[in-house]
């Protein structure tokens, strides 16, 4: 069948993931090929002090995504979408969404980037022996709770945004493994909620007298291939004001960014893992066993099939770059030269393969935010060299391009160097990967590592999201296999390996880069 004829049979595949900056909607065909797309940018909002995305812009944005997908598909193929043969939704993970049992939010939705709830994390990660990141929705709700916060009684929902959407369209109360796995730990024997754990914390906050229990308010967690629910009628008009789009179609069980990120890499399987690198980073290691012990640095979470997975997670990545290329965009400007910013990346990419090795001594420190591996719970962006430091173009991008995952090598350090791990492939994605070579290159000197990016990995997490919903009306095979045979049919991607020179020069930089964090701590405390 043609992409038209596709369409218009209702055989294509929806798939949308609401990122950082982007909510993005991929349409795939029966070969799991994209053959329409759709986006809207937005940008979180520091309100009392606290990120978060008002419901407001979460329904705008989605439908003005959806919009623009059905805006494309009439350019290309003069059709419009009618009936859909799965959908599947995705979101970052992790953050604190609260409602009430009218499903009114009680609290505004408050994001995995917030950093406020050390003291809950750090009760948490002793009570259970298990490192409970920050972010984590468990540990946005012990801290509610620390701080006495009336609506925590109120609680009949708690969620996380991708859950949020698909309960929204679906009426189900669901939740993919690996989102789930965000929420609190999910057992792998299992699939889910750690059961151990749960009684912990029911215990410990009984004396509380809340009328719910923990598994009261939590999603059911659900493997990648289950039924999840159909697009109600409710469900279609939220999603397509404009009322072509019929209800009815099954939807898979909502995902987070991470479990997307693994699907579009092909890292499901152990010894597999992935990197994502974009407004925040993240790699993903499945794993064989589990850890000798708990790391700090290290959030232990799965697969969307519930394999265990070792993630190191990064709230800053490409950001500050940006910044930068956007003054050297002012420039430019300024001088009468007409910008094309995909070329003025790739130009100042490439001139970092130029640099030397460790940088000449140059460091950036990326932190837009906090940064919980290295302990920063806020953060100052800031670039710092020594007098006799070899400050040139060249190092200075090659700094940022190193800054910009120094704190992913640190997490994956422990991993490599003290648990001893091994992989067979690691596949990278995300904007920092677009310029052919350079992130790639990079990243293997950090991981000591040969590192591949595929073609398809530019289409992210949408992408990952509509694959999953592919597997669910479409195979019967483990997930791992579908996407290894049917998916991705032996293709492995480019693969760059790491030199000696580039592997020696990183290490310099990060024994630097960790000698010099004082300096940002004392930025974040003389800087407000």
């Amino acid at each position: 069948m043609t992409a038209k004829q596709t369409i218009e049979a209702g055989k294509a595949i929806l798939g949308i993931e609401f990122g950082s900056t982007r909510i993005k909607a991929v349409l795939i065909d029966e070969d799991n090929k994209p053959i329409a797309q759709g986006s809207h940018e937005w940008e979180n909002q520091l309100e009392d002090g606290l990120w978060t995305y008002s419901i407001e812009a979460i329904w705008y944005g989605l439908q003005d995504c959806y919009a623009d997908l059905r805006k494309d598909v009439l350019k290309q193929y003069d059709c419009e979408i009618e009936s859909l043969a799965a959908i599947g939704f995705s979101a970052m993970m992790h953050g604190y969404m609260a409602f009430n049992k009218k499903q009114e939010i009680l609290v505004p939705f408050r994001t995995w980037r917030n950093t406020n709830t050390g003291k809950a994390a750090a009760e948490l990660s002793k009570l259970f022996n298990y490192n409970i990141p920050l972010r984590w929705s468990i540990s946005h709700l012990y801290e509610c709770i620390l701080e006495g916060d009336k609506h925590v009684k109120d609680i009949k929902y708690l969620t996380t945004l991708a859950g949020y959407v698909h309960w929204q369209v679906t009426g189900q109360f669901v939740l993919g493994v690996g989102d789930a796995s965000g929420m609190i730990p999910v057992d792998p024997a299992t699939k889910t909620y750690d059961a151990t754990m749960v009684k912990k914390f029911n215990e410990l906050i009984a004396p509380k007298g809340y009328s719910w229990k923990l598994l009261d308010i939590l999603p059911k967690s659900l493997v990648a291939g289950e039924n999840a629910g159909i697009l109600t009628p409710e469900g279609a008009k939220k999603l397509d004001v404009s009322g072509h789009l019929k209800p009815g179609c099954p939807v898979c069980p909502p995902e987070g960014d991470a479990g997307t990120g693994m699907v579009a890499t092909n890292a499901v399987k152990q010894r597999t893992g992935n990197v994502s690198a974009g407004t925040s980073s993240f790699s993903m290691i499945v794993l064989e066993k589990p850890l000798s012990k708990p790391y700090e640095a290290i959030d232990l979470v799965t697969t969307p099939d519930g394999s265990l997975v070792a993630m190191v997670h990064c709230n800053n990545c490409t950001s500050d770059i940006n910044a930068w290329v956007g003054l050297f965009k002012e420039y430019q400007q300024l001088l009468g030269v007409p910008v094309d910013m995909g070329e003025l990346y790739s130009k100042l990419f490439n001139k970092a393969l130029e640099g030397d090795p460790d940088c000449g001594g140059l460091m950036a420190y990326n932190y837009v935010s906090g940064e919980p591996v290295t302990g920063l719970a806020e953060g100052r962006p800031f670039f710092v060299r020594s007098a006799t430091d070899k400050f040139n173009l060249a190092n200075f991008m090659r700094a940022h391009l190193y800054g910009a995952i120094g704190v992913l090598k640190i997490g994956n350090d422990i991993l490599f160097k003290d648990e001893m791990i091994r992989v067979d492939r690691i596949t990278g994605h995300g904007g920092y990967f677009k310029t052919p070579g350079v992130g790639q290159r990079m990243l293997a000197a950090a991981l000591n590592s040969p590192i591949s990016v595929m073609d398809t990995a530019g289409e992210g997490g949408a992408w990952g999201i509509a694959l999953l919903a592919g597997y669910m009306v479409n195979s019967q095979l483990s997930l791992s296999d579908y996407l290894e045979d049917v998916v991705f049919a032996g293709n492995t991607g480019v693969s760059v390996s790491p030199t000696p020179e580039d592997v020696a020069g990183f290490e310099k930089y990060i024994e630097n880069y960790k000698a010099c964090l004082p300096i940002e701590q004392c930025a974040v405390k003389a800087k407000s």
